[in-house]
């Protein structure tokens, strides 16, 4: 299976270069609220990264079956069937889906690595399991 991992030992600085890098690829504009990788915080304030665990929550949340497992384990969307209704933004469990102001259809994280590269820490990496 095909997904990002985070480094479990080394830190994230919360710096948001990921986030940039996300939002920025797919929707050409620095908004958090549109990258599919989000920097929490802990409930000790260190910050965290929830980025999509390939869980498949939200194909089986999705009334249209608009998205699938492709070959990676990566599930991916099909903008030809997604309807937009944001059920499976509400039943993402990371909350990394996006479903972006006015848009029609929704996106989530492909495992691209766009964020990984972005990542000053190094702390990021599209593996295959």
């Amino acid at each position: 299976m095909k997904k990002l991992a985070v480094s479990k030992t080394d830190p994230c600085k919360a710096c948001l270069s990921c986030v940039r890098a996300c939002s920025e690829a797919f929707y050409k504009t620095f908004d958090p609220d549109l990258s599919c990788i989000r920097i929490t915080a802990k409930p000790d304030g260190e910050p965290k990264v929830n980025s999509c665990i390939m869980c498949g929550k939200c194909a089986r949340t999705c009334p249209e079956g608009a998205i699938s497992q492709n070959a990676k384990g990566v599930y991916m969307v099909d903008k030809k069937k997604c309807v937009g209704c944001g059920k499976c933004v509400e039943a993402c469990p990371m909350h990394v889906m996006v479903l972006a102001p006015g848009a029609s259809n929704v996106s989530k994280c492909i495992a691209c690595g766009i964020c990984a590269k972005a990542c000053p820490m190094g702390i990021l990496a599209v593996e295959e399991k």
